[in-house]
């Protein structure tokens, strides 16, 4: 073997050396990497179980808040339902008594109404008479 073989051969075993060195680095730094980022994890899942915890309370209590104020809407929407229909019964019952009243108040009027010009037959018949006196006596 010549010189510049064992040279090139030595080169060559020094750049192997310096890759595997390297390599070491590499995973020893991926390594602590890795081992800081299990750390952070830990520390975000520790912070966020609370946090957790607390919006898990809140979405029960809103759950609990919209079925009260549910409930509370169809007990309004009957009792609104329940007063129209009671109005409407009212209503129905007034129309049933005013529709005789009405039909009675009509009779009352024509019995009235005849009453009155029954009057004024007479006081028209005493008027006819009276201005027949009168012009009895202009009469010569």
């Amino acid at each position: 073997m010549s010189v510049w073989s064992e040279i090139f051969l030595g080169i060559i075993a020094a750049a192997t050396l310096a890759m595997a060195i390297v390599q070491v680095g590499v995973l020893v730094a991926a390594g602590l990497f890795l081992r800081r980022l299990k750390r952070f994890v830990d520390t975000v899942e520790r912070e966020m179980t609370p946090i957790f915890g607390h919006l898990n309370a809140i979405g029960r209590d809103a759950s609990r808040a919209a079925a009260l104020a549910t409930a509370q809407v169809e007990r309004v929407d009957h009792l609104f339902a329940d007063f129209t229909k009671r109005f409407e019964q009212i209503m129905n019952a007034v129309q049933s008594i005013l529709t005789p009243a009405g039909q009675g108040r009509a009779l009352w009027r024509a019995f009235w109404a005849a009453f009155n010009a029954i009057r004024d037959m007479r006081e028209s018949a005493r008027e006819r008479r009276a201005r027949g006196e009168d012009e009895d006596a202009l009469f010569i």
